[in-house]
């Protein structure tokens, strides 16, 4: 996998198509990355202690390494 930490990657595929942004992580093992601002999903977490209120939690979910292109900077 060619994309590493802090590369900034333009997305071409998928809901997100178009956008760009800088690489958070690599997973090279599954051929995924985390991209900073995109593929971004809600997540509900529920309360922990009692009196607690529960929140809705933004949460960057990997994408797979083929659909995005390395952008010269």
């Amino acid at each position: 996998m060619k994309i590493k930490k802090d590369d900034k990657v333009i997305i071409l595929t998928g809901k997100d198509k178009g956008k760009t942004g800088t690489v958070i992580k690599s997973l090279p093992k599954e051929n995924k990355i985390i991209v900073s601002g995109v593929n971004v999903l809600k997540r509900h977490q529920k309360p922990r202690k009692s009196g607690e209120k529960g929140q809705i939690i933004d949460k960057t979910m990997p994408i797979d390494a083929s659909n995005v292109r390395k952008v010269k900077s």
